[in-house]
C-alpha cells in the first residue's frame, strides 16, 4: 500500500500540472487577445535582440581598448609583445619581414 501511495504521490501532481497547462493553451489559442500577445512578444523579441547587439558592440570596444591598453603598457617596459594566439606568422618575398 505505501509504494502505491508513494506512485500516486507522484503522479497526480505532474498529472494536474499537464492538465492546467492544456487548459491554458486552448484558452490562449482560442481568445480574441491573441493577436495582441502574440505583438506584444515580437516586440519583446525585437528589443531582446537590440539589447543583444549593443551588448556584443560594447564588449568588442571594452575588448579593443583593454587590448590597446595592454599593447601599450608592454611597449612601455620594453618587452615584445606576442602574436595574438591562432594567428599565422608569413615571411613575404619583397622585404622579409613576417606579417601576421
Amino acid at each position: 500500500m505505501t509504494a502505491w501511495h508513494g506512485l500516486v504521490a507522484k503522479t497526480v501532481p505532474t498529472v494536474v500540472t499537464g492538465l492546467v497547462g492544456a487548459a491554458a493553451y486552448e484558452a490562449l489559442a482560442k481568445a480574441r487577445w491573441r493577436a495582441a500577445t502574440v505583438t506584444a512578444t515580437a516586440w519583446g523579441l525585437r528589443v531582446a535582440r537590440a539589447t543583444e547587439r549593443k551588448t556584443k558592440q560594447s564588449a568588442e570596444r571594452a575588448r579593443l581598448a583593454m587590448a590597446d591598453v595592454m599593447a601599450e603598457a608592454v611597449e612601455r617596459i620594453g618587452e615584445e609583445v606576442p602574436a595574438p594566439a591562432g594567428a599565422e606568422l608569413t615571411t613575404t618575398a619583397e622585404d622579409g619581414h613576417a606579417d601576421g
